[in-house]
């Protein structure tokens, strides 16, 4: 290859990087900015309104005017509000407005946004990580188990009677007539409470290590007053009642454990002969070059190194990962005594497989 051309190779690959990098500087601002917007209401506010002035739209949402229309600049020159400069009005479209406002739910991608601050606000713990290798906290995220009970009740809790339940044949059935339930790691507990309010009939269990967590799902039975619920502070790896559930969840959790080994051999043990575990679990291969045409590849490594690898080294684990894949996902079942094992995809969640284990 003559210098020449191989010169003129390197200045558009660097060129059309550039602008690729442009994009990613762009789309984490907006991420940002988005995450504002749900979190003061502002979307909502916006939500069926007429094209109004940032005067106006802060009124309604009851903020400060001069913050408003700096984040409106945010959202026209990102393409999410539209203006109108001639009268000085911004409008959120309807189908904008479908997947960003509350009303949107189990739509709501602005949720997910979320996840951005709060991975921001470890990065130096996690910088201080990469030195030591010992992992961040749980402690250290805040907001954490607020953000996954709003991602959870889109991904999980909206999803269960039509999507989840379904992928197991008559287990509405027997929960209708009475079984016995456990999730772990169920955080607040959304699930697990959605879960008792509709099938009072059967006994649900939730159980995870977060005093936080725990404190506020009590509360939520409380308020509800559910009595055919609790939830339990325990460490999963010691938690194993010898077989006191027809059918253990967990959702989005198994990769973040300390012990994860332990942990799904006590599942196994917890169940009753003829009983089920039902995973829910990120959604990627264990090789990494099985998830290089994944759409959400570098979110899921990301939130990863940040989060789900770093709090299991924190407790002395072995830093499974987000992206611990579907192929080390299937051997620890194995070695668990789970050899039946069905992987299913659903169309409403493309973060996640389910897991579909039955104990023989």
């Amino acid at each position: 290859m003559c210098q020449a051309h191989a010169a003129a190779l390197s200045s558009y690959s660097s060129e059309g990087f550039a602008n690729t990098f442009l994009g990613w500087l762009n789309g984490g601002a907006m991420m940002l900015m988005t995450s504002i917007g749900h979190r003061t209401g502002l979307f909502d506010a916006l939500d069926g309104m007429e094209p109004a002035t940032a005067a106006t739209i802060a009124q309604r949402a009851g903020l400060s005017e001069r913050y408003v229309r700096e984040w409106l600049g945010a959202m026209v020159t990102g393409g999410v509000v539209h203006y109108n400069p001639e009268r000085g009005v911004y409008h959120l479209p309807p189908e904008h407005a479908a997947l960003l406002t509350r009303r949107a739910t189990p739509n709501n991608l602005a949720v997910t946004s979320q996840w951005l601050s709060v991975l921001g606000g470890v990065e130096d713990e996690v910088v201080r990580a990469f030195a030591h290798g010992k992992g961040v906290p749980y402690s250290a995220y805040g907001r954490f188990h607020e953000v996954m009970a709003e991602e959870s009740s889109q991904t999980v809790t909206a999803g269960l009677e039509a999507h989840i339940l379904p992928l197991v044949p008559g287990l509405v059935e027997k929960l209708e007539r009475g079984i016995d339930v456990v999730d772990i790691a169920c955080g607040m507990g959304l699930a697990i409470l959605h879960l008792a309010q509709r099938f009072p009939r059967s006994r649900f269990t939730g159980v995870d290590v977060s005093d936080e967590a725990i404190s506020a799902g009590v509360r939520r039975i409380e308020s509800l007053a559910l009595t055919n619920v609790r939830l339990v502070k325990a460490d999963l790896a010691t938690y194993a009642p010898e077989a006191a559930y027809d059918l253990v969840l967990a959702f989005d959790a198994i990769h973040d454990q300390a012990r994860p080994d332990a942990v799904l051999g006590n599942v196994r043990r917890m169940l009753r002969t003829g009983g089920l575990y039902l995973m829910q679990d990120i959604k990627a291969r264990t090789p990494l070059e099985e998830n290089m045409n994944a759409p959400l590849a570098p979110f899921t490594y990301t939130i990863s190194c940040m989060h789900c690898m770093s709090v299991s080294l924190a407790n002395g684990g072995p830093g499974l990962g987000a992206a611990w894949g579907r192929e080390l996902a299937l051997k620890m079942l194995g070695d668990a005594g789970f050899n039946d094992v069905r992987v299913e995809e659903l169309p409403h969640d493309m973060m996640n497989y389910y897991y579909i284990a039955p104990r023989g």
